[in-house]
């Protein structure tokens, strides 16, 4: 099983944030949540993480003594110069063209078809392993949302159709001959 967890909460996530590559510690409660999800999910076989420190610090606590796998293409949309901004801060026609135009990139940052792409060859390189034993990917909304996507087929931009909340945990199936999504933005 391929099992995505969203890394726990950051201040700037409890504010609603656009929360990109800055990169925000956990807050306690994001602590607590790490703890809760060490607790309650199975022992992996491997678990794998974002570059970013609020996913270290939560597969940190995931992991205990065993070693944690950082891999690049989990790592948050960069957002460019939106990162950090409340979304009802962006203007109307930037959201628009977002949320239609899987190429569009903000300034400076990087559009949800080049996640899509790395996300989905992420997938692909772990789905083997997933399909034997649980591994575990501690990463961010938008990496985890274009894993979704690629388990269900659909295109980039019916990402925008989801919500995924802080410590939420999704299973992709990857031992049928298709993925299959078990569950979306449960608790452990």
């Amino acid at each position: 099983m391929l099992i995505l967890v969203r890394h726990g909460q950051t201040d700037a996530n409890a504010r609603g944030l656009l929360c990109g590559h800055v990169d925000h510690p956990l807050t306690d409660l994001g602590r607590r949540q790490a703890r809760a999800l060490a607790a309650a999910l199975p022992r992996p076989a491997r678990i794998v993480t974002s570059p970013l420190g609020r996913a270290r610090q939560t597969a940190a606590v995931l992991a205990g003594d065993r070693p944690v796998e950082v891999d690049e293409r989990w790592i948050e949309m960069d957002y460019g110069r939106l990162d950090g901004v409340v979304p009802t801060d962006v203007d109307g026609g930037t959201w628009t063209r977002w949320h239609t135009d899987p190429d569009f990139a903000p300034p400076g940052g990087e559009s949800l078809a080049a996640v899509g792409k790395r996300v989905r060859e992420a997938c692909l390189d772990l789905a083997d392993d997933a399909a034997r034993g649980d591994v575990v990917v501690v990463s961010h909304v938008s990496p985890i949302k274009a894993a979704v996507a690629w388990a269900l087929g659909v295109g980039d931009t019916a990402v925008w159709r989801l919500f995924l909340g802080d410590a939420a945990v999704c299973r992709i199936d990857t031992s049928a001959p298709v993925p299959v999504l078990r569950c979306f933005s449960s608790p452990a």
